[in-house]
């Protein structure tokens, strides 16, 4: 977490400036950190792996939504198995080396750019289909453009991600995993990385959304449009648990810390709630797409929860005209 400033060893860490905080309150910012990391790893890796289980197993990966749902499953799990070793570090210090270091760091930028490059796409696509008239018009070369997109976003992100790798390195003189760079590099770094890379894609998706809202309310038959509504609900989410935590770092590059403790302790108490929220959306896709009928169906099989699955089928029975056709991965309703 090169660019992130830190709790470490009784205060908080900007680059090479550090700034004490009241002792008596320390412990309970890294204490609860902590509890709600591995509280957000164990949620994550499980939703996430039961997910692309069912994609895998039932789920036609040529289609367009799939492809994108399968690559942010990914981009969670990547993000999410950083995320015990800082917990660790939180409580303690830095005991996994100088490689672990340049992993994880490269692990954790990694899952978070290429979620947002990917939902950024995803919107396009949406964009595309229901604002353009589904071009490109032929299926294979819309997947084609799907996978296309997936590939840049993980070369983006990893591209973006080694620029944090170079700058951080292992600190044996203070057992801490920070960037090697002077507080005022870091922080024009990460200002770049953060126009780049949250709000240029946010205004895409804006952009977007205000033209697909616009195409949809003026159609006649709006529930040929309610993967729309699905895919706004992922992408609001994201910037709902980023969004603060982003600002904050943002705002954090324009001023100089205070050195007042309760200053210091107001703006601590913000980054750990802020930091909680923005770890927390890697468990947040799986319970979106457990709104799906059909992914919850997909669920009860590969748990077996027979009981489960005789009740929704003998319903789903009584309720057959209203049962939905042509499903797109978990979102039920594919717009041709």
């Amino acid at each position: 977490m090169a660019n992130n400033s830190t709790v470490r060893g009784g205060g908080l860490d900007y680059g090479d400036e550090v700034v004490y905080l009241c002792d008596d309150d320390l412990s309970h910012f890294a204490t609860i950190s902590a509890a709600f990391f591995i509280l957000i790893f164990i949620f994550s890796v499980t939703g996430n792996s039961l997910l692309l289980c069912i994609v895998f197993r039932y789920e036609d990966l040529k289609n367009v939504t799939n492809l994108f749902v399968l690559n942010l499953a990914c981009s969670d799990l990547v993000f999410t198995v950083t995320l015990p070793f800082w917990a660790i570090y939180q409580l303690h210090y830095w005991m996994f080396g100088d490689f672990a270091c340049k992993f994880l760091t490269a692990a954790y930028f990694a899952g978070y750019y290429s979620s947002i490059i990917l939902l950024t796409a995803m919107t396009v696509d949406r964009f595309i289909t229901v604002v353009l008239n589904n071009w490109p018009s032929k299926p294979v070369k819309r997947t084609r453009c799907a996978v296309g997109a997936c590939v840049a976003a993980w070369v983006i992100s990893i591209a973006a991600s080694v620029s944090d790798v170079l700058n951080v390195s292992e600190q044996p003189k203070s057992n801490s995993c920070e960037a090697l760079l002077e507080s005022s590099d870091i922080n024009l770094s990460y200002g770049l990385q953060v126009s780049l890379l949250f709000f240029v894609p946010f205004a895409i998706i804006i952009f977007c959304y205000s033209a697909i809202l616009k195409t949809v309310l003026q159609a006649s038959n709006r529930k040929r449009y309610r993967t729309v509504v699905v895919v706004l609900c992922i992408v609001a989410v994201f910037f709902i648990c980023w969004g603060p935590y982003n600002l904050f770092l943002f705002v954090e590059t324009l001023y100089e810390p205070n050195t007042e403790c309760y200053a210091n302790k107001q703006s601590e108490i913000a980054y750990t709630i802020f930091r909680i929220l923005a770890y927390s959306h890697c468990c947040m896709n799986p319970l979106l797409y457990m709104l799906s009928q059909k992914l919850r169906r997909h669920l009860m099989h590969i748990l077996h929860c027979d009981n489960v699955k005789r009740r929704n089928r003998e319903r789903a029975t009584g309720n057959s005209a209203i049962t939905p056709q042509n499903s797109a991965v978990m979102l039920e309703l594919q717009i041709k």
